[in-house]
């Protein structure tokens, strides 16, 4: 035994018998597409697209990418050394360490 509301569910609905109501969900389901596309269109989702399916773009931009990654870590490695450097130099009068640094001083300016 179905209820009514089971009955209901089941039931297809033809264009015939609710003329109205499919046109209005039309227009609903349309006017949401166009909120979809215009929304895809401003993401730029072609250009993402476009870029993971070529693999001529994907290679050359993980290559740049690699590129400034290494760079910047190479700079920023340098900066930061440079600047310990410095912070170490003001201690060379330490009796400990002062002695420490001028041995590495002297290596340095020896070689170079």
């Amino acid at each position: 035994m179905e209820t009514k509301a089971q009955t209901q569910r089941t039931k297809t609905y033809e264009v015939d018998d609710h003329p109205f109501e499919l046109r209005h969900e039309v227009k609903r389901l349309n006017a949401r597409l166009d909120q979809i596309a215009d929304s895809l269109e401003r993401s730029e989702f072609k250009d993402i697209l476009e870029n993971y399916t070529d693999p001529k773009k994907r290679i050359i931009s993980n290559l740049m990418a690699g590129i400034s990654r290494g760079l910047g870590l190479s700079l920023g490695t340098f900066v930061i050394l440079g600047l310990l450097g410095y912070v170490i130099s003001l201690f060379v009068n330490v009796p400990v360490i002062g002695e420490y640094l001028a041995e590495i001083k002297k290596y340095i300016d020896a070689n170079s």
